[in-house]
């Protein structure tokens, strides 16, 4: 009994041909697994699925065996050490990430933290973890208090296991997955950094997303109608936009969505920007100069008087710092423009509406510049600010550029110095329609004392094209200079900042960038609208830029230069943007879209002032304020120049019932929207053709052209009204 073997699995009795000895053989030598440890077997796995070529389960293998311990035990995990801290730990480590990041993708990470917030404080709960809960809470919650008021007051309230599964908020969140679309290549980034700082708490964000969350890999950004997941969403009978919009759970407010970011709360830096200390004691020097060889007029104050007047205002607490927005160093040239600048304040043509004048149109000056036989080829026109040129942009994707007064353009190319002169140039480099140009700040210089003297006229022009690019233009060689290529989609508009050095561009792909002069690649790029961006503006100060979004977004947005952030959103418009406009004072935004509809808003507040109506349909194109900001004019569609009170009416029904009594507004008549031609007030009860416009009490005067529709107007520092646009029999 004593040689008998136990029978069992893998114990049976010996074969009848099979000796004893032979048998004893077999179990004499010790089993593979006590004598061989569990790194050589991993290595001898790998070397045969290399063999094989499973490369992919041979990387699995190496990772997962890299966590394992000569036994094959798992490795104790660090994350696991820091018990219920580890939920902190992650959520501080992803908020930091995502603050670092890059401000392209700060815009869709920003929408990772309320999801991860939510979950981890319910697996605290349900955790028993009523402390460390509690202190989650309270560290983590006022980051969220402007747009998740709501849920927090109600999640404050659940703090017992079993009302986790009793509150109805609680069991939304926790009986479906949180939807997240991102971009592919930032869900890439996301993951590779987590993995990367596992230990130091990225591994409970990887268990949160792949636990409660349900992450959807998008193209966003430059998504156009002929992407791939615009194509399958198309199948579906899904936009882009109602894709982009499928986030969250379904019955839970997730405050991310445009409509949404309604925080009008930051503080404006709205005042003008100091001058640079040496270029005001130059310019300063200059005026007494000009005052002691030309004593004011009778009546007039000084030019050091201005400019003394001019420097208070810059010094005032409410404007940016030269620090915020670096300029370089001021030249001969400023200091020339200055001065003139200076003596064109004091000159001008003085627009002042007093409560008195309330209704009273202003006695403006408009000077009309039409184009014939342009085919209607023209998209943009463009004045210089010494007002002696204008540039169009064509269909034919090619730039012309006129002197407004006839005069040959000069060039400093000397194979060109010997060709006859010409009164016009064209620029030729694009390769698809030419949609905005935009001239360099420039100004009407004195007469040159000597070769010496620089000149104050424009010297670059932008231009943007239907081609995906933004091009800079020499207007002293006619020739491009740059081309900056960062759009995926056309561009719509470029624009000149208001001291140079800076300009900026917006386009379909639903960007804003900011470029200088010196680098070829963009400074700041700013992300937000839901849809295509057309139309842009700067803030006199230059501290600020304003984008409007058309199609389905409509709204406007105010971005910080400095930081790239956004910090103002207005809506209201019912239709497609048009025209963007910045008050001189910098205090009030004009915004014009397709209906005829002008909307004038408080940019400290972030509400609207008052909506004007005039226009006929077709789109309001060009908008521009007086120097005092007591006017404002505008051209359209509809072939009228109009001039708008920007004061808010002091008794509005007195002036609606004027307006009905006469068949007009103060001094003007009604316009037939299918026409354009004004409609005497004795006819308004008769049957028209087109329909009829209704005109608010804010219009002060309206100048009908001849089947012209206005493409651009602009007040000049004399306070006179430039305006042109193609004529279209």
């Amino acid at each position: 009994m004593s040689g008998h073997q136990p029978q069992g699995p893998g114990n049976g009795p010996p074969s009848a041909g099979m000796s004893m000895q032979h048998q004893q053989g077999i179990q004499q030598p010790p089993a593979p697994s006590q004598n061989m440890s569990q790194q050589n077997l991993n290595q001898i796995v790998i070397e045969y699925l290399v063999k094989k070529g499973y490369n992919k389960t041979e990387q699995t293998l190496r990772q997962e065996s890299a966590h394992v311990d000569k036994d094959g035990r798992p490795i104790h995990n660090r994350v696991e050490e820091l018990g219920n801290i580890k939920y902190a730990k992650g959520f501080k480590l992803l908020t930091d990430w995502i603050n670092k990041n890059l401000d392209l993708y700060k815009f869709e990470l920003r929408r990772l933290p309320w999801p991860i917030f939510v979950y981890s404080y319910l697996d605290l709960i349900i955790n028993d973890a009523v402390e460390d809960s509690e202190m989650f809470f309270r560290e983590f919650r006022p980051q969220f208090e402007k747009v998740h008021a709501d849920e927090l007051r109600i999640f404050e309230t659940v703090k017992l296991r079993s009302l986790v599964f009793e509150d109805s908020t609680c069991k939304l969140y926790r009986n479906n997955k949180y939807r997240l679309p991102l971009n592919k290549n930032l869900y890439y980034n996301l993951l590779t950094f987590l993995e990367t700082n596992a230990q130091l708490g990225g591994q409970v964000i990887i268990y949160i997303l792949q636990t409660y969350c349900e992450v959807r890999q998008t193209e966003r950004g430059p998504m156009d109608q002929y992407s791939f997941e615009a194509i399958v969403n198309q199948g579906r009978g899904l936009s882009a936009e109602d894709a982009d919009l499928q986030e969250g759970i379904p019955g839970a407010f997730t405050g991310v969505t445009n409509k949404d970011i309604m925080d009008n709360s930051a503080v404006l830096k709205l005042g003008l920007m100091e001058m640079e200390p040496d270029l005001a004691s130059d310019v300063r020097a200059e005026l007494e100069e000009e005052d002691a060889i030309n004593p004011p007029p009778y009546g007039k104050s000084s030019l050091v008087e201005e400019f003394d007047r001019k420097i208070k205002r810059e010094n005032s607490a409410d404007g940016p710092s030269r620090a915020e927005i670096p300029l370089p160093p001021s030249r001969a040239r400023d200091v020339i423009m200055e001065v003139q600048k200076i003596k064109e304040n004091r000159d001008r043509f003085r627009i002042e509406m007093t409560p008195e004048k309330s209704g009273i149109a202003p006695g403006v000056s408009i000077c009309m510049f039409t184009f014939h036989n342009t085919l209607d080829s023209i998209t943009c026109i463009e004045f210089s600010d010494d007002n002696n040129l204008v540039a169009v942009g064509t269909q034919e994707s090619f730039i012309r550029v006129w002197s407004l007064h006839g005069d040959p353009l000069p060039t400093i190319v000397r194979a060109a110095q010997n060709d006859p002169p010409t009164s016009s140039r064209r620029l030729i480099g694009h390769s698809a329609p030419v949609y905005a140009v935009s001239f360099s700040p420039s100004i009407e210089g004195p007469a040159k004392k000597d070769a010496l003297t620089p000149s104050t006229h424009p010297r670059h022009l932008l231009s943007c094209s239907s081609d995906n690019t933004v091009r800079l233009w020499s207007l002293e060689t006619w020739t491009s200079l740059v081309v900056y290529r960062s759009f995926a989609g056309p561009v719509w508009q470029v624009k000149w900042g208001p001291f140079g050095h800076y300009f900026a561009a917006c386009g379909h792909d639903r960007t804003v960038r900011v470029w200088a002069q010196d680098k070829i690649t963009p400074v700041r790029m700013m992300v937000g609208h839901d849809t295509s961006c057309n139309q842009i503006a700067w803030h006199p100060n230059g501290a600020y830029i304003f984008s409007a979004s058309d199609q389905a977004d409509k709204t406007i947005r105010m971005w910080s230069v400095s930081t790239g952030e956004c910090v103002r959103m207005f809506t209201g418009h019912n239709d497609m943007l048009s025209s963007l406009e910045c008050a001189p004072n910098g205090r009030i935004l004009a915004s014009g879209d397709i209906s005829g509809n002008i909307i004038f808003w408080d940019l400290e507040s972030g509400k609207q002032i008052k909506r004007c109506r005039g226009h006929g349909k077709g789109g309001i194109h060009s908008l521009s304020f007086s120097v005092e900001t007591s006017v404002l004019v505008s051209g359209g569609q509809d072939g009228t120049v109009r001039v708008w009170d920007v004061a808010v009416p002091t008794d509005p029904h007195k002036a609606e019932a004027q307006i009905a009594a006469t068949g007009g507004s103060a001094g003007t008549n009604r316009v037939d929207a299918g026409t354009g031609a004004a409609v005497p007030p004795a006819s308004v009860g008769a049957k028209k053709k087109g329909k009829e416009t209704m005109i608010t009490p804010d219009q002060l005067s309206a100048f009908p052209t001849k089947k012209t529709p206005v493409y651009k107007v602009k007040f000049t520092r004399m306070n006179l009204i430039m305006a042109s646009g193609p004529f279209l029999p």
